[in-house]
């Protein structure tokens, strides 16, 4: 992977913003997403099978799920995203996916919790050169008034990547065993990979952002710094985080949740709660896309009230989902919950990418990752786990249940956070 001195990206025609190309790129990067998504969710919806197998508990699992992964995911995000805003962002997505790719597949091949437990801190530090250099490309081929559409249609890897790990997941295990669905999975995703090199053509870095954007290079330091400076910047990166910890805890606890809670058969699960949390999802994504796009243009507190609306909109539906007395009602209440959570991922990437210089877009997009998955990853699914093991010898197979009903509190804490960054945007437009 040479740097952009020694090995210059591809021009593309023109700066204009978007064309047939450019949506190509983004429906490439975006079944990258998918992909990178679909590896790290893939634990969850093998829980009870793995589970069993390797004589875990909920806290080993939330472990898993959470620290396990987010730690490594987080901590190698920011530098590798540094080299991608000097760098060859294409060549490092693709030697990206097939490092997860590798390590997905050793998760296959595990004995123990702690082999189980390598192999998922491997995928972390392969995942971790997913999504900044795919931040900076998108915004390479989108001007900022239509970067959240382009951005939502990125994010939509996170339903889509959801819909088909549960799917995928739970077939395969349910007939030939959790091995062989990461195995599988692991062998696509490195077929997966020359596909990037292929089909994206490195843009030139700023073009679509004028000259003056494009020019500096300022230090991994001073981008840093530069983020923690701006209020609307980190409590966006805040509220991102705590929806996050809501959304990851929900959803990596849910295939356990409704099996143990309300009856549905892995095979159902693979089914009917893949395909709700997938279309669901979808139709979040776009919609937030949609709306930060074209409300944000008339007034930039948008970005931030449009997704803390949504979340505080959203508990009601997430404890009726948890209280629901069958699966079918638990999962009419899972479309709301997916659709309304959802909506802070879009707007929170466009947020960072038209709020930075070009040359800092990677390392900006990767510290919002950071502070989003070390909060949300590596919290939630653990705080959930552990609460479950705690409440086990009082409330037995309902522990599950009572440990989710303790996100509660983050829902509201997620929406405070929100209103904060609106005010921030606020007075920055105002100044501005």
């Amino acid at each position: 992977m040479s740097r952009d001195q020694t090995a210059p990206p591809v021009a593309v025609t023109g700066p204009q913003s978007g064309g047939v190309y450019a949506w190509i790129v983004v429906a490439t990067l975006c079944v990258v997403y998918s992909f990178n998504y679909l590896d790290r969710q893939f634990l969850s919806v093998l829980a009870e099978p793995v589970k069993r197998e390797l004589h875990l508990s909920d806290t080993q699992l939330g472990l898993l799920t959470g620290p396990m992964f987010a730690v490594f995911y987080t901590a190698f995000g920011i530098p590798v995203a540094s080299w991608a805003d000097r760098g060859h962002r294409t060549r490092i997505i693709a030697g990206a996916c097939a490092l997860w790719s590798l390590f997905t597949a050793c998760c296959g091949l595990a004995g123990s919790f702690t082999t189980l437990a390598l192999s998922r801190m491997g995928v972390g530090v392969g995942e971790a050169g997913g999504s900044p250099p795919a931040y900076s490309i998108i915004s390479d081929y989108f001007a900022p008034a239509s970067r959240g559409r382009a951005l939502a249609v990125y994010s939509l890897g996170v339903p889509i990547g959801s819909m088909f790990g549960v799917a995928s997941g739970g077939w395969i295990a349910a007939h030939y065993g959790w091995r062989a669905a990461f195995l599988t999975l692991g062998a696509i995703g490195l077929v997966l990979a020359p596909m990037v090199l292929a089909v994206v053509r490195e843009p030139q870095r700023g073009r679509l952002d004028g000259p003056a954007r494009a020019i500096a290079r300022p230090s991994f330091i001073a981008a840093i710094r530069a983020f923690l400076g701006r209020p609307k910047l980190l409590f966006t990166a805040l509220a991102a985080g705590l929806t996050a910890f809501v959304g990851y805890a929900a959803q990596i606890w849910a295939p356990a949740f409704l099996m143990r809670e309300k009856g549905m058969s892995l095979e159902q699960v693979a089914l009917w709660y893949s395909l709700t949390v997938g279309v669901s999802g979808v139709a979040g994504t776009w919609l937030s896309g949609f709306l930060v796009d074209r409300l944000g243009a008339r007034r930039p507190a948008a970005y931030a009230l449009a997704p803390g609306v949504a979340i505080l909109i959203c508990l009601p539906f997430f404890l009726g989902y948890v209280f629901a007395p069958g699966w079918p009602a638990a999962l009419a209440f899972v479309v709301a919950v997916s659709l309304l959570q959802i909506m802070y991922l879009p707007a929170a990437l466009a947020v960072v990418q038209n709020s930075v210089p070009a040359a800092q877009r990677a390392t900006s997009g990767a510290f919002l990752l950071f502070v989003l998955n070390l909060i949300g990853l590596g919290g939630g699914p653990f705080y959930v786990g552990l609460l479950s093991d705690h409440f086990r010898p009082r409330l037995g197979v309902h522990a599950l249940q009572a440990a989710l009903i303790w996100l509660g509190p983050f829902f509201v804490l997620a929406f405070i956070c929100q209103l904060a960054a609106a005010y921030f945007m606020e007075r920055d437009a105002t100044s501005a």
